[in-house]
């Protein structure tokens, strides 16, 4: 099966069947109906017979298409397709997967989409390759890794995007179905991992990694149908598990990130029970809150997920979705991300917030920037720096003599806003890592005609945070 598979990718990259490639053939119009699992716009934009529109119609639009010359006998052969007649039909769906950074990074191969009104997911349904974990692969951190665990592997889309940067990879999966179809997506990208059935950290016991990476099944539902996205486990606890499981299975200088939902239960602050999990787990923790739905729009979420939306059952669903809730006290669920860093630090920082604005992509190359902030020691004989893409805006009328407001904006990474007094702002634009801290305060009371105790008071009581947020950097 590996050669057919092999001839299977000349073939696929011969017709320039990657994300790049199918863009440019649907273009925005078919390319964004398609997004909305709106396929009549893409069969008009693959209408030519050429061997990347066949693949499109073949495996991303599922339907028959003539068969394939050259490659037809090894799309049956090793799964993919089967004949009908003179056509192939696609028993499994197969789409290229873009890397972080552009360029292609492999072939995902998942069950076939179900698309509204086209029939139910079987209990063991593949996912493949979307938004959820595009996310996840801009979180990870850009460095090279001796070793990395993707926990709950799906289909493979992060060993996929590993496969780069580990030299040694490890999938594992609660189902047999999801190694099955891992196990081609690796062969078909030309990649290879060591792939384990198993829960969570039980296959990998007692071994430790570089990096951990998992985008779990972490939908809170009142059964749990789907292995895809639902664990078994009551409410959010298998996220949690996953925060509390992870130093063990730790390096030295190692990352876990994840992406998770977490409750927000009456009574309870949400940044409250999950800050818990991040401190209980004494490594320097990331846990950023990207959005928060109320309890009716996360059933209907993953109600239409399930394609059950405008089925007999759909309303029976629904109202057992929200009895679920109900009973729990849960007022909303909130999406994000979770990093950990095993950095030895005797105090670990952990910073727990919501960021609902969008940020520059990928993150993970700059969040090693983001948790080093929140260890960095202050010390006012040391030397700060104003960190690249640092803009000052003042707020006020015009021709005012003095500003109303003063805001530092990052016009790059996080895209945070803070507003800051003029000891700040002074300090922003002086800052280069030449000077310590100290004497440029002295020079800045000096010319505010401030007592320099109180501006060194006042720096010492502001800059921590700032620093922590990423506006000043130790130099």
């Amino acid at each position: 099966m590996d050669e057919a598979l092999k001839r299977v990718r000349t073939a696929f990259e011969r017709a320039e069947y990657t994300v790049e490639g199918v863009r440019a053939l649907l273009g925005p119009v078919a390319g964004g109906a398609l997004a909305r699992d709106e396929i009549v716009p893409a069969l008009r934009a693959t209408r030519d017979g050429s061997p990347l529109s066949d693949l499109v119609r073949l495996f991303w639009l599922q339907v028959p298409v003539p068969a394939p010359a050259g490659i037809a006998d090894d799309l049956v052969a090793t799964g993919l397709a089967e004949r009908s007649g003179g056509e192939v039909r696609a028993l499994l769906h197969v789409e290229p997967v873009e890397g972080v950074r552009g360029g292609h990074a492999g072939y995902a191969v998942s069950d076939r989409k179900v698309r509204p009104g086209a029939g139910t997911l079987r209990p063991d349904h593949v996912v493949g390759a979307g938004g959820a974990s595009a996310s996840l692969a801009n979180l990870v951190v850009e460095r090279p890794f001796g070793t990395a665990l993707d926990v709950g592997t799906g289909c493979g889309v992060q060993a996929l995007h590993l496969a780069g940067r580990a030299a040694r990879i490890t999938a594992t999966d609660v189902n047999p179905r999801a190694l099955e179809l891992t196990r081609l997506s690796l062969a078909l990208s030309g990649a290879t991992a060591e792939l384990l059935p198993g829960s969570l950290y039980e296959p990998v016991a007692g071994r430790s990694f570089d990096l951990i990476v998992s985008n779990p099944p972490f939908v809170v539902s009142p059964d749990g149908r789907y292995t895809y996205r639902e664990s078994g486990l009551p409410g959010d606890e298998v996220c949690r598990r996953l925060v509390a499981g992870a130093p063990a299975h730790l390096a030295e200088d190692g990352w876990c990130q994840l992406l998770a939902n977490w409750l927000h239960v009456e009574g309870t602050p949400w940044a409250e029970r999950v800050g818990e999990w991040a401190a209980a787990a004494g490594c320097d923790a990331w846990v950023v809150q990207r959005d928060v739905q109320d309890p009716a729009e996360y059933a209907e979420l993953w109600l239409r997920d399930s394609c059950e939306t405008g089925t007999a059952e759909y309303r029976a669903r629904y109202d057992a979705w929200l009895d679920h809730f109900e009973r729990h006290r849960v007022t909303g669920i909130g999406f994000g991300w979770i990093s950990l860093h095993r950095g030895g630090a005797d105090r670990p920082g952990v910073r727990v917030e919501e960021l609902r604005h969008a940020v520059e992509q990928p993150v993970g190359g700059y969040v090693s920037a983001v948790l080093r902030g929140l260890s960095a020691p202050f010390s006012p004989a040391g030397a700060l720096r104003t960190a690249a893409g640092v803009v000052q805006e003042q707020v006020g009328p015009p021709g005012a003599e003095d500003p109303e407001r003063i805001v530092l904006r990052q016009a790059n990474g996080l895209r945070r806003a803070a507003g800051v007094g003029t000891v700040e702002a002074a300090l922003a634009g002086v800052c280069d890592g030449t000077l310590p801290l100290g004497p440029l305060l002295d020079a800045i009371a000096q010319l505010m005609e401030l007592p320099a105790e109180q501006v060194h008071a006042h720096a010492e009581a502001v800059l921590p945070e700032l620093i922590a947020d990423g506006f000043f950097e130790p130099a």
